[in-house]
């Protein structure tokens, strides 16, 4: 089969091809996938070039998603035809994942595919939708309403922000879009934002408190950008914070939480329960149409996983990245 394969040995460092792989090393798991569609997200741009440690065993198959067809299935959830997803669970971290042809994983990642929605649909939402969509469930569940007041989007024109605009929009929320490609605007716009911030606002150290700007926050930048982000959030805001793309630090002070009572909620997509993730999916099969993904989407093929992973990392991809098997 084809796989993007990486590997680490003393002699040729670290290595990222498209490789043909003998079926038979396939990890061990319940059931095996004919992979249909997986992306390209930034943690699997990290784990092509090398940039993070995200790769922690080798060789690795790369791509943290897919969906496609049950081949073959031992556990009794599953049978052959049916058709799954799996975001998440290490796979093309610790486990073989998606950026093959086939994947053989345990049933208990697996979440059968909404009716509603084609595989290339599926991964054209992809992690990026489907975290975006957890960070929207669960400003909801802090009790911020489309009444409440805007909701700010960090990193706006990568994948989670791109849905999160989407899906707020859907729902009647207004929202603030940051980024650091004014000359997309219009794009945002078109998604749903409101109102456009050049991202250099948020991205230096600021004041402990500053003057209060949002009902909530989804936040997929982390480091001086969260910190701003909480610092600015109204009186009983929430702020779903689930990246790092400006880095894994936070330098600031409990200002935000014990002086204006602003919640601070991590949003981890890959460790989610199953009720949860088919929550999620239930509610972007809803709100999310063909034209949102044409807007959003860009179709690549296995071929062009490497060079496309490298420009995400670079900023030079928008929106969300579908990859046909």
């Amino acid at each position: 089969m084809k796989a993007i394969l990486i590997n680490k040995d003393e002699t040729a460092g670290y290595t990222c091809k498209l490789s043909e792989v003998d079926e038979a090393q396939l990890p061990e798991g319940d059931v095996l996938v004919q992979v249909e569609y997986s992306t390209l997200n930034y943690k699997d741009g990290l784990a092509i070039t090398g940039k993070a440690p995200v790769v922690r065993r080798f060789p690795m198959v790369a791509g943290i998603d897919f969906a496609g067809t049950v081949i073959e299935s031992t556990n009794s959830r599953f049978q052959a035809g049916d058709q799954v997803i799996l975001n998440g669970w290490g796979v093309g971290e610790t486990h073989w994942g998606g950026l093959a042809e086939k994947a053989r994983v345990k049933a208990d990642w697996l979440i059968k595919k909404p009716e509603a929605l084609s595989a290339a649909q599926t991964m054209a939402i992809g992690t990026a939708g489907y975290t975006a969509m957890l960070c929207v469930q669960a400003i909801q569940s802090a009790g911020i309403t489309p009444d409440s007041g805007t909701v700010l989007v960090t990193g706006a024109n990568g994948g989670v922000g791109s849905f999160a605009l989407r899906i707020l929009k859907q729902l009647g929320y207004t929202t603030c879009a940051s980024t650091g490609r004014p000359e997309e605007a219009e794009y945002l716009k078109s998604l749903g934002a409101s109102e456009i911030i050049d991202r250099a606002e948020l991205s230096e150290p600021g004041k402990p408190l500053q003057a209060e700007r949002w009902a909530a926050v989804i936040d997929s930048v982390g480091s001086h950008t969260l910190a701003n982000a909480c610092a600015q959030t109204q009186w009983g805001g929430a702020v779903a914070a689930c990246g790092l793309a400006q880095g894994m630090d936070l330098k600031m002070t409990v200002a935000p939480f014990i002086l204006r009572g602003v919640s601070l909620l991590g949003v981890d997509s890959v460790m989610q329960p199953i009720a949860q993730r088919e929550f999620a999916w239930a509610a972007l099969a809803e709100i999310i149409n063909q034209d949102d993904l044409n807007t959003m989407t860009n179709e690549i093929t296995l071929d062009q996983v490497i060079e496309t992973g490298a420009a995400l990392l670079e900023g030079k991809v928008r929106g969300r990245v579908a990859v046909k098997i």
